[in-house]
């Protein structure tokens, strides 16, 4: 996900989007484990587009950067 794309979506899609971020984490890893010829770098993905999310929420939450949240 591109930061232009989370910072227009309000709080509620932003913590769904999340929530399906980290079951895709948690099945990505449980198949990389069990097969080798698994894409490793789909995780490394995974892991930045929650942390983005977090950020921008953390933003929203805390008013930095003129953000409001968008509840």
């Amino acid at each position: 996900m591109k930061i232009e794309e989370i910072r227009s979506k309000t709080d509620t899609e932003l913590e769904f989007d999340m929530g399906n971020l980290k079951k895709d984490l948690f099945e990505t890893r449980f198949r990389t484990a069990l097969d080798t010829g698994t894409n490793t770098a789909r995780i490394t993905d995974l892991r930045r587009s929650i942390a983005r999310i977090n950020t921008v929420l953390h933003e929203r939450k805390e008013g930095i950067r003129g953000q409001e949240s968008r509840a």
